[in-house]
């Protein structure tokens, strides 16, 4: 899923061909300031859709986050939309210069996944969470409990990438999909969660621990 031993994700694969091509013409044509703002350019879609390996705990209770970026929010909140109950709410800000591949933050079964488009408000705000563009996973855990991460487009972002079914078994720290370019993740927890990050903390998807599952 999203390109896993690769060291750029899959999905960036024809931007970065547009961008070689581009410049090939360009240079053919004796364009060099253009080609050469073109080649800068396909750099950076390199580096954006950079998937770099991460270490993944192996302690089989804790859970990890789903990706890169910046806590903007812990709160208890009772989830209505998908789960209907009360769970910890944990929002990541990624930013256009995070890596933007997303990981799978606890083990267990794909119970649902959910699209619904919406609009493009910028991520970092609250109203993003409801109103966005979103696709939103419950994975079903070996206790019994429910886990429910949403990918939600931001300002920038115009496509959200999940390589999940319904009924897939998934692994911690698991490759899934992505979102371009600059977006957030929430996640909801079940309340007995003891966390391990609080608003403000860095973390690294699928590798920084956000909670232990008690």
């Amino acid at each position: 899923m999203t390109g896993r031993g690769l060291p750029v994700a899959k999905e960036g694969f024809p931007f970065i061909a547009s961008g070689l091509i581009l410049t090939s013409i360009s240079l053919a044509v004796g364009w060099r300031c253009p080609a050469l703002i073109l080649f800068l350019i396909t750099l950076f879609i390199v580096w954006f859709f950079r998937n770099p390996r991460r270490n993944i705990p192996d302690t089989c209770d804790l859970i990890v986050a789903p990706a890169d970026g910046k806590i903007i929010e812990v709160k208890e909140e009772f989830e209505k939309r998908y789960l209907n109950e009360r769970t910890i709410k944990v929002s990541i800000f990624m930013s256009i210069f995070n890596v933007h591949v997303n990981r799978i933050p606890y083990s267990g079964k794909v119970l649902s996944v959910s699209y619904n488009p919406g609009r493009f408000i910028a991520a970092n705000r609250d109203k993003a969470s409801l109103e966005n563009e979103q696709n939103a996973v419950i994975i079903g855990t070996k206790e019994g409990k429910r886990i429910l991460f949403i990918q939600i487009a931001g300002l920038i972002a115009r496509r959200i990438v999940c390589r999940l079914n319904t009924g897939n078994n998934v692994e911690r720290g698991e490759r899934f999909g992505l979102i371009r370019f600059g977006s957030r993740v929430d996640i909801f927890l079940p309340p007995d969660v003891e966390l391990k990050i609080s608003k403000g903390s860095k973390v690294k998807g699928g590798e920084t621990v956000i909670g232990v599952m008690r």
